[in-house]
């Protein structure tokens, strides 16, 4: 029945500011609607997962993570670097892939994943 996310909604503060911040650091085209387009690419994977309340993979008071895949995870934490944002949590590797968190202007944790 579902073929795919029809998109990711959530409320802000400050909105300029937020606009800003994603097109900055993760380089999306913000639109005049306050949202962009985000074509899926060959081989890319959305996946929608549970977590118990008091799972502790990300913050217990922050209820949604942000997963975005990226093409090079270094090369992502390079321009990181170079605007001076910082990590909120090291390059790890597992199974699944490389990650790094970084966090929003609202304070939301967001995961970068490298596949």
């Amino acid at each position: 029945m579902i073929k795919g996310f029809g998109g990711i909604f959530w409320r802000t503060k400050n909105l300029e500011v937020i606009r800003k911040w994603y097109c900055e650091v993760l380089k999306l085209e913000i639109e005049n609607w306050n949202g962009t387009i985000i074509k899926p690419q060959l081989g890319n994977e959305t996946i929608f997962s549970f977590f118990a309340e008091n799972d502790s993979y990300f913050p217990t008071d922050q209820q949604v993570m942000l997963n975005f895949q990226v093409d090079n995870l270094d090369e992502t934490i390079k321009h990181l670097e170079e605007i001076g944002v910082p990590l909120a949590k090291k390059k790890e590797s597992s199974d699944y892939g490389k990650f790094v968190w970084i966090e929003d202007p609202d304070g939301r944790l967001i995961e970068l994943w490298e596949k």
